[in-house]
């Protein structure tokens, strides 16, 4: 192994309770009152249609912001809830300015001093970089799946990866808190990390029980990754 890529959204930061966050400042300042874990909860459940209608053909190839913002506005229109356009954009922009899980950046720059430490996400690059600015990432280099126009988990976005980085897929492996990018990952030839985020869904989700995944590493968080990988 010389690289290790990781998912980001969930992996590395705590998507949901950063959109809540957003989403009850943006509540309070338009004297709103909704469910926001739900909306929060509503927005992230449609990302994975919209890339599909990419992967389609029924919209050309399209930025993770481009379809955090048209899943936004369908859902305000939805809600009742009128905003000018400066606003959305500023919403919409609330998956750059992510916090980190509270083990990211001391396992990360553990983990950089042995091996190149990249990401490998759906997000947009330009999105990623603010996202690193904002939480302290220390990433090596940010790889982003608007570089191969193929979203995870298509395998492009793997291969793509490990080429952009010069080395073998068995010398990459992904870490993700995701078993079906994991899976996708391995069906490439790339290692895999699994990394538990329990509450990335909210408190009353049931875990998930690994065990028959056989992924080549299983780790608490991101200092027991570093552990198990001697760095």
């Amino acid at each position: 192994m010389k690289a290790l890529a990781f998912d980001v959204f969930g992996t590395v930061v705590d998507w949901r309770a950063g959109i809540i966050g957003e989403l009850e400042k943006f509540g309070k300042s338009h004297g709103l009152q909704r469910d926001w874990p739900a909306f929060a909860d509503n927005w992230r459940v449609g990302y994975a249609p919209a890339m599909d209608r990419v992967r389609r053909g029924e919209l050309p190839w399209t930025r993770i912001d481009d379809l955090h913002r048209a899943i936004l506005v369908d859902l305000l229109i939805a809600a009742g809830i009128g905003a000018g356009d400066s606003d959305i954009d500023h919403l919409s922009r609330a998956w750059h300015r992510l916090d980190p899980w509270p083990d990211s950046v001391a396992g990360l720059t553990r983990l950089k001093q042995r091996y190149v430490v990249t990401t490998l996400s759906n997000g947009n690059v330009s999105l990623l970089t603010n996202m690193a600015k904002h939480a302290g990432l220390p990433w090596d280099c940010v790889i982003s799946a608007e570089l191969f126009c193929h979203y995870k988990p298509d395998p492009e976005a793997y291969l793509g990866c490990a080429e952009l980085l010069d080395i073998a897929p068995a010398e990459l492996t992904l870490v993700a808190a995701h078993p079906a990018d994991l899976r996708a990952a391995r069906a490439a030839g790339l290692g895999t990390a699994y990394v538990a985020r329990p509450l990335e869904y909210g408190p009353d989700r049931e875990p998930y029980d690994v065990a028959s995944d056989h992924f080549d590493i299983v780790a608490t968080d991101f200092v027991d990754l570093a552990d198990q990988v001697g760095a």
